[in-house]
């Protein structure tokens, strides 16, 4: 019973806390300091990652520069606050960051517990295995002893948990709080297996010396839904981020990319005009910009900055980068995928 009180607690304050630094207008502080404080991972390849000038790059990168044009015209009014898994919710919700970009997981607990608010899933996930070829394994199914190293703080000690006792296999957890201590003790001898997110692996193994020496194993044992937080109670600031994100979907389905926004502004398509808030014949806008604290033409603001859903994919984590991954589950629904948006009218 003390556990559980303890549990409820917690879950008031963090509610509490974050209900506190909504109530300012995320929006309206945005604006006032004039950039966008955004947390992200300590550096992972294709979706937040930093070069030795403090460049940031990746998916989780471009999200935000995408929200920092839609509010000021401008992708680099954006700051970046790298955070462990351990930390990254309680910056958000203390007010320490604006947007918690950092290839998160969307779960019912997360969603309902934390004083936080999932603004869509910017890339369709599931939590995999990396071994190293020399172990001669072909499966995760073969894995019963094995030592995992994987990190603390996330879903992934949870599902590892769920799965080995499903296939009633035993395991010792190696964990630790960052990521680049996973990594070393993985390389060090010290477990069997490296467990995260499939797309984590593909581009932590980029780090190592010789990444052909490792395997990624087939099996996928989980769902995981990675995207944007912000914090409950402030619902203008929600409507940026997460139309934000819908409207980077709109713009890949119907055509409008980095190349051609300028040309699609005076496209005679209503649902092109309504995206990209072109005026209407009589003068009135076309667009909904307004309506969210923003400009009419916040879309063609964005697209111009990082490009629609797609470019921003294929850029960071695609075909023709090292990390070579295929749009699968995260195409639009139009070719087979699970992107889908709702309509900006």
């Amino acid at each position: 019973m003390k556990r559980k009180l303890m549990g409820w607690a917690l879950a008031a304050t963090a509610s509490l806390i974050a209900a506190t630094a909504a109530t300012a207008g995320t929006l309206d502080d945005v604006k006032a300091k004039g950039f966008v404080q955004c947390g992200v991972s300590q550096g992972l390849i294709g979706f937040s990652n930093p070069d030795a000038q403090n460049n940031w790059t990746g998916m989780d990168v471009d999200f935000c520069r995408a929200v920092a044009a839609a509010v000021f015209n401008d992708p680099q009014k954006v700051k970046f606050t790298p955070l462990t898994a351990k930390d990254r919710f309680t910056a958000l919700q203390s007010g320490e960051i604006d947007i918690l970009s950092r290839n998160t997981t969307w779960t019912m607990s997360r969603d309902t517990s934390l004083g936080l608010k999932f603004a869509g899933v910017m890339y369709y996930d599931g939590q995999g295995f990396l071994v190293k070829s020399s172990l001669g394994v072909d499966s995760a199914l073969k894995l019963s002893g094995a030592a995992v190293c994987t990190q603390t703080g996330t879903t992934t000690e949870l599902n590892l948990a769920d799965y080995f006792k499903a296939n009633k296999m035993d395991y010792k957890v190696v964990a630790f709080e960052k990521n680049e201590e996973v990594l070393a003790a993985y390389q060090d001898g010290r477990c069997d297996v490296f467990t995260t997110d499939q797309s984590g692996l593909y581009a932590d193994k980029l780090k190592f010396a010789n990444p052909d020496e490792h395997v990624v194993l087939p099996e996928i044992i989980s769902k995981e839904p990675l995207g944007p937080l912000v914090r409950q109670g402030d619902d203008a600031w929600f409507n940026v981020v997460k139309w934000t994100y819908f409207a980077l979907l709109n713009s890949e389905e119907l055509g409008v990319t980095s190349a051609n926004v300028g040309e699609m502004m005076t496209s005679a398509n209503p649902e092109i005009q309504r995206l990209l808030g072109v005026k209407n014949a009589d003068g009135t806008a076309a667009g909904f910009g307004t309506g969210i604290g923003l400009s009419e033409e916040w879309v063609a603001q964005i697209i111009k900055a990082v490009g629609n859903y797609g470019e921003i994919f294929e850029r960071n984590v695609g075909l023709n980068t090292p990390l070579k991954i295929a749009r699968g589950k995260n195409a639009l629904w139009t070719a087979g995928g699970l992107q889908y948006a709702p309509p900006i009218r």
